[in-house]
């Protein structure tokens, strides 16, 4: 589908129509107050910004909130209105840039941003084998969970106006032997085409067919996984930990292959073979349950063969012995 790219400034409008929204108005006005006072200090106060940041996300429609935020834009102008949105230099900005990782174990200390930020890495897990290279396949679900971020202290914003890579306010200097783990926290916002596409998607009203959630294929394993997962109170909500291909289903992504017919039999047979394993040995049990009732039938089947063959003996002497006395 062919971008829809209209002639004028996409931000500037989306900011006019929330002006003519009372509801996005008042919620506007209400975080661009205290995220633009200064105080004798400091230049805002910060934690006011992100009280009232996280009230217009949260009761804003997004039509209207997303407007403003996800807006496609062709020129300068458009993009810095765009990464202006948030007020970045009181709400994102600060004196010196933290490092990720520490900037994540402070993230981790408030349950808002934690569960936020798990929400983050669950709803925009990229998957390049799936049609929007979305894990979950649902744009709404990603949007919904960056948004949620800004106004916590991981609150992301686009790092220029050339592009759609977006970054919380941290590096990864300093980081020593762990420079790999904060390299992957950081990419995860860089450069994670899902929330490129999805961002992409709604600022060019491209996102009709894969804006509504698509079900996966329910799979034995998924659903034993989904379980442990909510009885443990789920991991990422603990952990904040990215999501790796290897910690989902084999079968997740099968709706996102229905195109492939020549590949779709040999998915469904590992399928069949991996819930028929399973994680927790559930064949091993069940195969020494069949092998103990084996064992167990095989005495009583052949002592009933016994019998039969007794039976036919006596019928057999039976019936000769009746012949020779009509003899």
């Amino acid at each position: 589908v062919e971008p829809v790219l209209s002639k004028g400034n996409n931000c500037l409008d989306a900011a006019k129509a929330c002006n003519l929204n009372d509801t996005c108005k008042r919620f506007r006005s209400a975080y661009i107050t205290p995220c633009t006072s200064s105080t004798s200090n400091e230049i805002c106060n910060k934690r006011k910004c992100h009280k009232a940041l996280r009230l217009f996300f949260d009761k804003v429609p997004p039509k209207h909130s997303y407007g403003m935020l996800f807006c496609s834009c062709r020129d300068v102008a458009c993009t810095e209105r765009r990464r202006q949105t948030i007020v970045p230099v009181c709400s994102y900005e600060d004196r010196e840039k933290p490092n990720c990782l520490n900037l994540q174990e402070s993230c981790k200390k408030n349950y808002i941003c934690r569960s936020r930020l798990a929400d983050f890495f669950t709803n925009c897990q990229p998957e390049s084998r799936s049609v929007s290279s979305c894990l979950k396949e649902n744009y709404a679900d990603c949007l919904l969970a960056y948004s949620g971020l800004i106004g916590t202290v991981m609150t992301p914003n686009y790092i220029d106006s050339s592009s759609l890579s977006v970054a919380p306010w941290c590096d990864c200097s300093n980081s020593g032997n762990d420079i790999d783990e904060c390299l992957k926290f950081l990419n995860f916002f860089q450069d994670n085409i899902c929330l490129k596409n999805a961002i992409q998607a709604f600022g060019n009203g491209t996102d009709v067919n894969v804006w509504q959630p698509i079900l996966p294929v329910q799979t034995t394993t998924a659903t034993t996984t989904t379980a442990s997962r909510l009885k443990n109170t789920g991991s990422e909500t603990t952990n904040n930990e990215i999501p790796s291909h290897n910690d989902s289903p084999a079968c997740a992504n099968l709706q996102a292959q229905k195109k492939r017919k020549s590949n779709e039999s040999v998915d469904t047979e590992l399928c069949l073979n991996e819930n028929a394993l399973g994680k927790d040995n559930t064949a091993g049990v069940s195969t020494s349950h069949i092998s103990t009732e084996n064992s167990l039938a095989l005495p009583t089947s052949f002592y009933l063969s016994t019998q039969l063959t007794l039976m036919a003996l006596a019928l057999s002497l039976s019936l000769s012995l009746s012949s020779s006395v009509v003899l």
